[in-house]
């Protein structure tokens, strides 16, 4: 195998090593011990989660792994299998689906060579996608399932990762909290990973996930292809219009109708608490679809002005419950269509909001920060052509406003064109004059008159919009109602076509369809509610407001 700079950076954190032909192996005592698994438990004795904890220990020496597994992680891997699992699906689990596991880890060598050779002319590689480096890794479910594998089998070096600020790989945590604090949703956790295995040993997918690191640059060049984290003045001028804006009082946004891009809540270090006691929203999502786990293999934590985008997951669960009501509730057969790489349209963004923020929320610089991150994760950077050319003739528009140096009735936010296929961009051509006629009436009043049907797009591929919720609020405190005030915000700033809001019931936000009924009917753009978004917070610093956003907007709200 040629040596390449992406097998360089992931080398040091896979369990494999490179021989003397210059191809991965695995070291020859774990072949030993996976070639027996791979013939059943009359000739590996791995009959039991007691006995498979013995295995994965011995593989672990063999890889000359230092760092001890979570002390009761074998307590753990041995109550699951021996007692909380029934006796039949146990012995199934161990006569069929171990070894086919086995021989899905012994392939993992040779999946790795197809996946560089396949890799290698779109720079799609595995590799630690570090910090400020945005890039994708387009991995097989084939290949997913055999990391997976390693993750069961605990069979990660994890020694360094921690400098990386990688996140957790390995299961033993998983399993050790099982044991440690027993409780049913952590029960139902490991039943979700269980139902993920048996699916693929039973057939394997043959479609492929996406890994994204997304950026918003901390410099600003001109020659960069894709745009730089903006300032406060960026969001104070923007005249992009808002989007529609639909309210869920139920429902899920992984049920979500149509194709939309689905907002984790996330944790900096991706996948939060999942591999530990975590049971909340981001932790779920890892659950059902176990195949986002991979990306904690070579995604470090994320900075401010960077997001997870994460294509083709597929779901392997169903359940119900939420936290310490949670429940694995048996098969989910996952029906979305596939793209033209072979990914499920299942997008999901990950994005970390301020953890216990407080008072400071209300801070010009930390509602920057949470607008941006969204704005990051909401953005489509493979269009920044399209949002670089808009944003500048937004600019222009503005100052020609300002001069009064137009002939026509124009307003920014009307720059926003819809046709068929996408929001474009108007062209300013040579020779060309504002406002555009079409049809007798100028294309200015054509689009005021549009109301949200104006929205829809019959091209299903470039109509994905933002499905999302109390991004961080909960367990992490932010004010539900700015944080929905900034998420639609960031989703009209990035020319998404819709924003679909599920609120779980949460009290607070009862009256959040009244409330951007009302804001869209003034015709409010961006910078509008920005602005007041921003005389609001320093209101409530200042001490001089004390209600929530929506009453201080419109007080005759029903208390």
């Amino acid at each position: 195998m040629e040596d390449s700079a992406e097998l360089e950076s992931i080398l040091p954190y896979l369990p494999l090593v490179i021989g003397s032909s210059r191809r991965l192996l695995w070291p020859s005592k774990v072949v030993e011990a996976l070639e027996a698994m791979s013939r059943g438990p009359d000739h590996s004795r791995v009959n039991c989660g007691e006995v498979l904890s013995i295995a994965i220990s011995d593989m672990r020496a063999s890889l000359s792994l230092a760092d001890p597994l979570a002390l009761s992680a074998p307590l753990g891997y041995a109550l699951f299998f021996d007692e909380l699992m029934s006796g039949a699906d146990s012995r199934k689990w161990f006569a069929e689906d171990i070894p086919k596991l086995a021989n899905l880890l012994l392939r993992l060598p040779s999946l790795l060579e197809v996946h560089y050779q396949n890799s290698r002319a779109y720079g799609y590689g595995l590799r630690i996608l570090g910090p400020q480096q945005p890039g994708m890794v387009l991995l097989s479910q084939e290949l997913i399932g055999a990391l997976l594998a390693c993750s069961l089998f605990c069979l990660f070096p994890i020694s360094n990762r921690g400098l990386k600020h990688l996140p957790t790989i390995n299961f033993d945590q998983l399993f050790a909290s099982l044991y440690d604090s027993y409780s049913e949703s952590q029960e139902n956790k490991v039943r979700c990973i269980i139902c993920y295995f048996q699916r693929i040993c039973l057939q394997m997918p043959t479609g492929s996930v996406s890994f994204e690191r997304k950026l918003l640059s901390l410099e600003h060049h001109p020659w960069q292809s894709f745009l730089s984290y903006p300032y406060a003045d960026f969001w104070t001028k923007s005249t992009i219009r808002l989007c529609p804006f639909q309210v869920h009082s139920s429902g899920l946004i992984e049920d979500h109708a149509i194709e939309a891009l689905e907002v984790d809540f996330a944790n900096k270090y991706l996948g939060g608490g999942a591999l530990h006691r975590g049971c909340v929203q981001e932790e779920i999502r890892f659950m059902i679809n176990p195949e986002l786990i991979a990306g904690m293999l070579f995604l470090p934590s994320m900075a401010d002005n960077e997001a997870i985008e994460i294509v083709g997951a597929e779901r392997f669960s169903d359940y119900t419950g939420y936290a310490s009501s949670f429940r694995f509730s048996g098969d989910y057969v996952d029906k979305r269509s596939v793209d033209f790489l072979g990914r499920r349209k299942t997008r999901i963004v990950a994005i970390d909001a301020l953890c216990s923020p407080r008072m400071k929320q209300y801070k010009p610089k930390y509602l920057l920060r949470e607008t941006n991150k969204a704005f990051c994760g909401f953005l489509d950077q493979s269009k920044y052509s399209q949002y670089k050319r808009l944003f500048k003739m937004n600019s222009v528009l503005v100052s020609l406003i300002k001069d009064n140096k137009h002939d026509g009735d124009i307003s920014g936010d009307e720059i926003l064109l819809h046709d068929d296929h996408y929001f474009s961009v108007l062209q300013l051509n040579e020779g060309s004059s504002l406002p555009i006629k079409a049809k007798g009436e100028s294309r200015t009043e054509e689009v005021r008159k549009s109301d949200e049907k104006s929205w829809h797009l019959e091209d299903c591929e470039n109509y994905i919009g933002i499905a999302t919720g109390n991004w961080g609020c909960g367990a992490f405190g932010g004010d539900p109602e700015v944080k929905t005030i900034i998420q639609w915000l960031a989703a009209s700033q990035a020319l998404r076509p819709f924003i679909s809001y599920y609120t779980f019931g949460l009290e607070a936000l009862q009256s959040l369809a009244q409330v951007t009924q009302w804001i869209i009917l003034q015709k409010w753009n961006v910078g509008d509610l920005w602005n007041i978004l921003i005389e609001y917070s320093c209101q409530k610093l200042r001490g001089e407001a004390d209600v929530g956003f929506f009453a201080w907007l419109l007080p005759s709200l029903p208390k």
